[in-house]
């Protein structure tokens, strides 16, 4: 007789096996049946801790399913979808999307951890909603980089999709403030995708750390100085990238009334993204250097991100990081002294050019200051560079 205990070592096993053997015949209601019951719960925890039986092949799963259930390949249309998809599906020619499997095991009750092919796996609730996202407008952007297939296959994987565009936060999505001109409606779904993609296009870069140290006024006002060159936009990254800045041009998405944004990467990156809403010199400019004082000033250890509505920007704007921002940047664009000595009694094309021309800056900005000033947008237009921006960024076109 053999004392039962949990077995620990193959030799163990083996003499477990051994005497299980010999109990095979025991008799029901004997003190051996009881014997046997007892070492073969002893061998099946080993086996299952050493020899641990693999998953199913989620694909053979299914058809095992069908068979027990007498399913057709059409019974699994209202589970995968159409008939050439169940087809690519049992053929192994198309992966199983996360809501196939939702709907695999609710309606054939497969496991979870088959479909997922990870052991005590759960299929977690979703956490992006097709619904809520301009979806057929960020696949036709290219939102999804690196997906192949139609329109239709993309909204089969939109959960996976959209986990991914949204991957590079890590979980960490700054929190989001808002300053706009516009009462229309705010998409934050779409905003939320843009500013995603922007840090995507963001990493494609590559920048030196970044020090806030060296992001000082006189940084930005060399930075000011590029305006006066026809390539002054791509020299402003360019300058940018080499201090550890991202400077994203990304078209806006409807409803989203942006023309800037800044916030920081999870690993510290600050990232501007601009739109080019309005293709001309003085509100890139402008726009360009409002982000960079909120870099500046707000961004910090905090979390947050800025979305600037800067056209026709209100002067009595209710958040005072907005009214500091405004402030910074008419600062740094035109110095305050010769802007109330010089700039404020400007009227003409003439005066305007030879006053941007002596600062050493663009015409566009200082046209740009006076309109907002007198809060006459009709005046000087001839002098804001018109469609003179976005032609040198492919990648707004």
């Amino acid at each position: 007789m053999m004392k039962p205990k949990v077995i620990k070592t193959e030799a163990e096993y083996q003499a477990a096996l051994a005497y299980l053997e010999t109990l095979m015949d025991a008799a029901p209601g004997t003190p051996e049946e009881e014997e046997l019951e007892l070492f073969a719960v002893l061998v099946e925890g080993y086996e299952k801790e050493n020899f641990p039986i693999g998953l199913p092949d989620p694909i053979e799963a299914i058809k095992f399913c069908m068979e027990q259930q007498g399913l057709t390949r059409k019974d699994l249309e209202r589970y995968i979808g159409s008939q050439s998809k169940v087809s690519e599906v049992l053929n192994g020619k198309r992966p199983l999307s996360l809501s196939m499997m939702r709907s695999l095991e609710k309606g054939l009750g497969i496991p979870a951890e088959v479909l997922l092919g990870e052991p005590d796996r759960q299929l977690d609730v979703p956490e992006y909603n097709i619904h809520n996202y301009p979806f057929r407008e960020l696949f036709n952007r290219g939102y999804f980089k690196s997906f192949n297939g139609t329109l239709q296959d993309a909204k089969l994987y939109s959960e996976e999709l959209l986990s991914k565009l949204f991957a590079n936060f890590q979980g960490r999505t700054p929190e989001p403030i808002y300053c706009r001109s516009s009462e229309a409606p705010l998409d934050e779904y779409a905003l939320a995708a843009w500013q995603a993609r922007a840090l995507d296009l963001a990493y494609e870069q590559e920048f030196p750390p970044y020090e806030p140290a060296r992001l000082t006024e006189a940084l930005i006002r060399e930075l000011v100085k590029l305006s006066k060159y026809e390539q002054g936009p791509t020299l402003a990254r360019e300058l940018l990238q080499k201090h550890g800045i991202a400077l994203v041009i990304l078209p806006h998405l409807p409803h989203t009334y942006l023309d800037g944004a800044c916030f920081k990467s999870p690993s510290g990156l600050p990232v501007i993204g601009l739109t080019l809403r309005h293709d001309r010199l003085d509100n890139f400019w402008f726009t360009l250097v409002h982000e960079l004082a909120h870099v500046h000033l707000h961004l910090g250890q905090n979390n947050i991100a800025f979305f600037d509505e800067t056209e026709h920007s209100k002067r009595d704007n209710s958040a005072p990081q907005e009214l500091e921002a405004n402030d910074m940047a008419a600062k740094l664009l035109i110095p305050e002294e010769a802007w109330n000595l010089e700039g404020r009694g400007l009227t003409s094309r003439i005066g305007i050019c030879a006053f941007a021309d002596r600062l050493g800056i663009s015409p566009a900005i200082v046209a740009g200051r006076l309109r907002w000033e007198a809060n006459d947008y009709q005046i000087f237009d001839e002098l804001l560079g018109r469609r003179a921006v976005r032609r040198l960024f492919a990648s707004a076109n």
